[in-house]
């Protein structure tokens, strides 16, 4: 308290109540890259490949206790083991696209195919529209994954289209249509060769990965005919939309749904650095480790080099300088239960971004399903 009555904050204090997270940050990419020990940066295709072991015997344990055990009291639970691993054996595969798993690009290219053509997703295609993501991430004009719709294409949207795309549960199956037709107001696909998203360089890639798929495709339909469309199902399908609701649920997360509101650029706003620093980390609880700690988000953006098993030290080396950047993830009990929470009001309020301005945060359009909150500032 001043002697004249007033409260007196300390530059701390001010600067802890004002902090802005779409301030240019006072550190370097390179500042935070020296931070992170050499050695967490060091590909081991052993390591790597001991990963995929375990998960694909876990895969086909699953398989076996399921068809051993044929009850409807095991099923459910064999559909929620299962696709939590389909969603693993994503990751490894991701882990492919990124490079992390080896130094080699073979072994890369062969293990993200066989990895990702088993849950019907085109390797080449897919990793090349990722790279795209991370690349530009936190870009209104140039992002590729849940990248937010300016107000001018939101309003032209029919009503079934802003329906499915935040009404849960049909955002947590959007992957495959993202695959086949991009995201609203984007145009191409992962499986044509001469989509937008794909330099002329790249169609070769993009018809392997789509041949692999297609392979995929013709085993499942004749597993149709060897074991019946019920069997199949039960094995394979119903797994494969738990893998989806994964994939979906945690890539939206990952860059929306804090507690506060986070920026997103236009022009000369967008820098590398800051687009990585709205992504945010999160805690899964049991499943950090099963899906190879993908949760740890914001090292992973800024440096997917870095294999998996080395994120979490890598994050934990980074954050004294990251500071305030970096937001501490809620800590998670064994089933992230909390995060619907942040997902359910995430999509009631965060649904377009001002067509100007090259600082944009989310806003809320107040009529759809008439949600009762805060208008648009």
């Amino acid at each position: 308290m001043g002697s004249l009555g007033v409260d007196f904050v300390s530059p701390n204090e001010e600067m802890e109540m004002e902090f802005d997270s779409s301030v240019f940050p006072p550190f370097k990419l390179s500042q935070i890259r020296a931070s992170i020990p050499k050695h967490c940066w060091v590909k081991n295709p052993w390591r790597s490949l001991s990963y995929v072991l375990r998960d694909i015997i876990i895969v086909f344990a699953l398989v076996t206790m399921a068809i051993f055990i044929d009850n409807w009291k095991f099923w459910p639970i064999y559909w929620i083991l299962q696709g939590t691993m389909f969603w693993a054996i994503f990751v490894l595969g991701h882990d492919c696209g990124h490079g992390s798993f080896s130094d080699s690009a073979l072994l890369n290219s062969v293990v993200g195919h066989i990895l990702h053509s088993f849950i019907l997703v085109p390797y080449h295609g897919w990793r090349i529209s990722h790279k795209t993501h991370h690349q530009n991430h936190g870009n209104v004009e140039a992002d590729e994954s849940w990248v937010p719709m300016p107000e001018k294409i939101y309003k032209e949207l029919d009503f079934a289209t802003k329906f499915f795309r935040f009404k849960i549960p049909f955002p947590l199956l959007a992957y495959p249509i993202y695959l086949i037709t991009r995201s609203p107001g984007k145009k191409g696909s992962h499986f044509n060769p001469y989509s937008d998203l794909f330099q002329p360089n790249e169609r070769k890639c993009v018809v392997t990965s789509t041949l692999c798929w297609t392979l995929m495709a013709a085993l499942l339909f004749y597993l149709h005919d060897v074991v019946g469309s019920l069997q199949l199902l039960k094995l394979y399908g119903i797994p494969y939309m738990i893998f989806v609701m994964w994939l979906d649920f945690v890539t939206y997360l990952h860059h929306h749904g804090h507690e506060e509101k986070l920026p997103w650029y236009r022009g000369k706003e967008w820098s590398y650095l800051r687009g990585g620093l709205t992504t945010i980390d999160r805690d899964y609880g049991v499943f950090n480790n099963i899906h190879h700690d993908i949760g740890t988000h914001v090292i992973h953006h800024l440096f997917p080099q870095i294999p998996h098993y080395h994120l979490i030290e890598a994050t934990k080396a980074a954050k004294p300088i990251l500071g305030k950047y970096y937001r501490e993830p809620k800590k998670s009990g064994l089933i992230p239960i909390h995060l619907v929470e942040n997902l359910v009001k995430s999509m009631k309020q965060d649904h377009y971004v001002s067509d100007n301005g090259e600082i944009v945060y989310y806003k809320t359009d107040p009529k759809l399903f008439n949600f009762s909150g805060k208008k648009d500032e």
